[in-house]
Order: structure tokens, then C-alpha cells, then sequence
């Protein structure tokens, strides 16, 4: 089974507002889109995956994943992160009606495909399924069969949220990439320590530089 996985990228100028401790806003918006390129170049190299459908409005952000080989979905500007994800999994049913979907955070730049591949085998299992983040709050993938909704549930406490919906709790171990988001400086340095994705690493590389 091959999944189409659906991947929502806000506009760069706003993207990650809580690493503006860490991080210049100058620089944030470049590294906001290294962590969407690390994240779907990586999901892309996952034999698991058919496709990636990526909701955005952001320009930049759609032209430079396009470039990796993201299809683009033109997000509902102001609807929110739930509705852009209900927006592109309509897109996907829509074109691939018997694809199971998936809703990946656009910010795991230390994303294994084999890791990944794990996950997404777990939750054929099931109609629904999700994986908490590792901060054990939040959801970094939320899974629907093809005969089932998608019905992301994304904010705040995620993971009790979509528990509450019915989706079934993915309990894995050794798929820290799939689970390790960046919203803080202190996620940031776990994703580094894990290993990031090259542009995430050339960007980082160049904020240790400047912090000397």
C-alpha cells in the first residue's frame, strides 16, 4: 500500500514564530522552508509513499518544493491548519480516490524514509491512526484508510484530540525522526543531534557561524 501524504506549509514571514529566541527573523522564513524541504524530500524517498500534495499559498515555499517534486495544492488562505489539511486531502481523494492519506507536519528536518515507512505500515492496521510528537502533546502524523475521513484535529493537546476522535495511538519505538517536530530552540538542537536533512544542516551551519 502506497500513501499519499499531504503537507501543510504557512507563509515562510510567519512560519515559526517561536524560534524568534533562536533565530533572527531575518532568517527564520529560510529556515522554516529548509525543514519543509528536508521533510518532504525525505518523505518522498520513502518507498511507502506514492506522492506528496503539499497546501500552500507561500510562493516561494510552493515553487521550491515543486521543485523536489511536490504536487501543490493552493491553500484556503485564513482557514486555519485543519481546514488547509482538510482542503488537501479533498484535492487528493478527489484525483486518487482509493489512496490512503496521511497528514505530515512540514517540519521533521531529521525525517528517515525507513522510519517513516514504519510508521506508515503500523497504521495500515487501522481506519485512523496518529503518532504523538515527542513532546507527547502534539501529533506529527495523522493517517485515514481510503473509505475513512482524514479529520485532523491539529492544535492545541492534538494528541488527546485525535485520540478522543477515534484515531488509534501508534506506540512505536526507533522512529524518533518521524516524531521529533521543531517549535523551540530546544527541538532544534534535538533534531540536529539526531541529524537533519541538508538544507536544514547548511542553514544551521550558517547560524553557528554568525553566533561566534
Amino acid at each position: 500500500m502506497q500513501w499519499t501524504l499531504v503537507v501543510p506549509v504557512k507563509p515562510l514571514a510567519r512560519a515559526k514564530s517561536r524560534l524568534s529566541d533562536t533565530v533572527d527573523d531575518g532568517v527564520r522564513p529560510g529556515l522554516a522552508l529548509a525543514f519543509a524541504q528536508d521533510t518532504v524530500a525525505a518523505a518522498l524517498a520513502c518507498p511507502a509513499v506514492a506522492d506528496v500534495a503539499v497546501v500552500t499559498d507561500d510562493a516561494r515555499a510552493g515553487r521550491e518544493l515543486a521543485a523536489l517534486g511536490a504536487a501543490i495544492v493552493p491553500g484556503e488562505p485564513g482557514g486555519g491548519l485543519n481546514a488547509a489539511l482538510l482542503h488537501g486531502a479533498a484535492a487528493v481523494r478527489a484525483a486518487r480516490p482509493e489512496s490512503p492519506v496521511a497528514a505530515l507536519n512540514a517540519d521533521l528536518p531529521a525525517l528517515r524514509p525507513a522510519e517513516l515507512a514504519l510508521v506508515l505500515a503500523a497504521a495500515t492496521q487501522f481506519p485512523r491512526a496518529f503518532l504523538p510528537d515527542a513532546a507527547g502533546i502534539g501529533t506529527t502524523l495523522l493517517t485515514a484508510a481510503p473509505d475513512r475521513e482524514l479529520a485532523p484535529a491539529f492544535g492545541t493537546d492534538s494528541r488527546a484530540r485525535h485520540r478522543a476522535s477515534g484515531a488509534v495511538e501508534l506506540r512505536l519505538d526507533a522512529v524518533d525522526s518521524v516524531r521529533q517536530d521543531v517549535d523551540t530552540g530546544g527541538d532544534l538542537r534535538t533534531a540536529l543531534a539526531l541529524g537533519v536533512g541538508p538544507r536544514t544542516a547548511a542553514v544551521a551551519a550558517r547560524l553557528l557561524i554568525a553566533g561566534q
